[in-house]
């Protein structure tokens, strides 16, 4: 059994205490409990609080918090197909999606730059004044050109995901590589 229907079977039996059983052979009129084809209708909605975590490749992650209310698990389960289930109770979801993009922190306010360690970094601001954001390897600065490293040290813009990974490629020459 995949995970996914795990997670909808244990998300159904927690439901469950709101749900009562209907025959499909009986008029609405006479609605009772039976052993033959038996269906979960809702008494009332279910409201539940989810979380939407998003996780940038930048390293940014967000949080969205919203409260839900299910009718139809189907529709339900059809809403968030593209995110993947981390966490539950019988009072939240947590789903996680992995964006292909920066976070829109680093597109507004994010400039890669190099710590005193000389570890490339990307910063919530200029390098010299400000946070990181995400670090990501230690470059051998002596390796770089005069003009690269002045503009790491004054901070690169990182404005898009074509810049970032243009950084990146152009500073991964410069790794500095671990022995074992």
């Amino acid at each position: 059994m995949s995970v996914v229907m795990k997670a909808v079977l244990a998300f159904t039996m927690i439901c469950c205490g709101s749900f009562f059983i209907v025959d499909l052979n009986q008029s609405p009129s006479h609605v009772q409990a039976s052993e033959e084809k038996e269906l979960l209708i809702p008494e009332k909605p279910l409201e539940l609080t989810i979380k939407l975590k998003r996780v940038y490749i930048d390293g940014e992650e967000s949080e969205e918090t919203l409260t839900e209310t299910i009718w139809a698990l189907e529709d339900f389960w059809a809403k968030y197909e593209k995110w993947r289930l981390v966490d539950m109770s019988e009072d939240y979801l947590v789903f996680e999606k992995k964006v292909n993009d920066i976070s829109p922190l680093s597109k507004m306010n994010g400039y890669f730059g190099i710590t005193e360690d000389g570890t490339l970094s990307i910063f919530n601001g200029k390098p010299e004044e400000s946070d990181i954001i995400q670090s990501f390897f230690q470059i051998d600065v002596k390796k770089l050109e005069s003009k690269q490293h002045q503009e790491l040290l004054q901070g690169i813009p990182v404005k898009s995901k074509k810049d970032f990974d243009k950084v990146v490629e152009t500073m991964k020459k410069y790794e500095v590589k671990k022995e074992l």
